[in-house]
């Protein structure tokens, strides 16, 4: 075997002088994701704000950090960045009170539509905020390592990348959602859209179609979607969170497939989520005859929220030259999503009646 799976690149640089971190909502994604992450990478962090100040004062807490009174208070922190780990609706009201200049995190999605996330991208802009969306699946360790074989050629030119989830989510934990009318791809499958696009670039449409279930109180639940790059290249999308039947058929995979070699990854934080089960990866690298487990050092939570942060901190210093996922690019997919909803909402090709 010439592939050496241990040598594909899985995490992203520490910063050189972590920068402190402010961080304004405590619900469950700080508690299973931002936080642990943090420590685990070594950032300081300055405190916690949530209006909910019970809420605040248990996680602040549970992890020995400061609960600010107020938001201005949190928002006046020096030298922080500042993590929004807000309700979509809540973004623009946050960053519209945030430091000139400061770097910001914005927890996905970039604000409830696409609208929305055109003031957002304005306001950034107007107070010259260095801001990045939370679209961490890009930095998790399987998908790092995934880039690294594409880029070393080990797979050649992707042909094919499809994403197929059939889990049991537990939408209890996220009972906000329950008034949002755009849910699935809005907040769960956007991590998928944004994937691809890192991946192939913008596509030149989509065909969705995202639906409830009856046995949920959430506007949407399930989603299938097709993204059309041309007569070459094909990506599709299939996820259902309302597989309740036990965990021998539950799957949460990404394939990847080039002109060369071939990638698998499982997402093994959506199966029982949070405790989730161990990310896997495999790669069928070219001129290998056989498949070859990749050993991953770390999985989606918390290692791609370290990542994510790394390069927000990293490019703020100077020390990155591209800010990955920033506002202008989150945009981009925004736009995809809002097509995916405008898609779903149209009426499909009819049946030609019979004669």
């Amino acid at each position: 075997m010439t592939f050496d799976p241990t040598s594909l690149r899985q995490s992203w640089p520490a910063p050189l002088r972590p920068l402190p971190i402010v961080t304004i909502g405590a619900g469950s994604i700080v508690v299973d994701g931002h936080f642990p992450a943090y420590r685990k990478g070594g950032f300081p962090i300055a405190g916690v704000f949530d209006l909910d100040a019970e809420r605040a004062a248990s996680v602040g807490e549970a992890f020995g950090v400061r609960v600010f009174g107020s938001l201005e208070e949190a928002l006046s922190t020096d030298g922080a960045v500042f993590d929004l780990a807000t309700p979509p609706g809540a973004h623009l009201s946050v960053l519209e009170r945030a430091p000139i200049g400061a770097g910001v995190m914005i927890q996905k999605p970039m604000g409830s539509d696409l609208a929305e996330a055109t003031r957002i991208l304005k306001v950034c802009r107007e107070r010259k905020l260095t801001a990045a969306v939370n679209f961490q699946l890009r930095f998790s360790p399987m998908m790092l390592a995934v880039r690294d074989a594409i880029d070393r050629g080990l797979i050649g030119r992707l042909l094919d990348v499809e994403v197929r989830v059939s889990i049991d989510t537990p939408w209890a934990m996220f009972a906000f959602l329950r008034e949002l009318p755009r849910i699935e791809i809005a907040v769960h499958s956007i991590h998928y859209l944004d994937l691809i696009r890192s991946f192939l670039g913008d596509p030149d449409g989509v065909h969705a179609k995202t639906i409830g279930h009856p046995s949920s109180q959430m506007a949407q639940t399930r989603t299938a979607a097709i993204l059309d790059y041309g007569d070459e290249v094909r990506s599709a999308m299939s996820v259902n969170h309302n597989h309740a039947f036990g965990r021998r058929h539950q799957v949460a995979e990404f394939r990847f497939e080039g002109g060369d070699g071939a990638a698998h990854a499982k997402m093994g934080v959506l199966l029982d989520y949070p405790r989730g089960e161990p990310d896997e990866l495999t790669i069928k690298a070219k001129g290998e005859r056989d498949w070859v487990h990749v050993p991953l050092d770390g999985g989606w939570f918390p290692d791609a929220f370290v990542g994510r942060m790394a390069n927000l901190q990293r490019f703020v210093a100077g020390e990155d030259e591209t800010l990955v996922a920033s506002v202008e690019d989150a945009w981009t997919t925004m736009a995809l999503v809002e097509a995916a909803f405008e898609s779903s909402a149209r009426p499909a090709t009819p049946l030609t009646p019979h004669p």
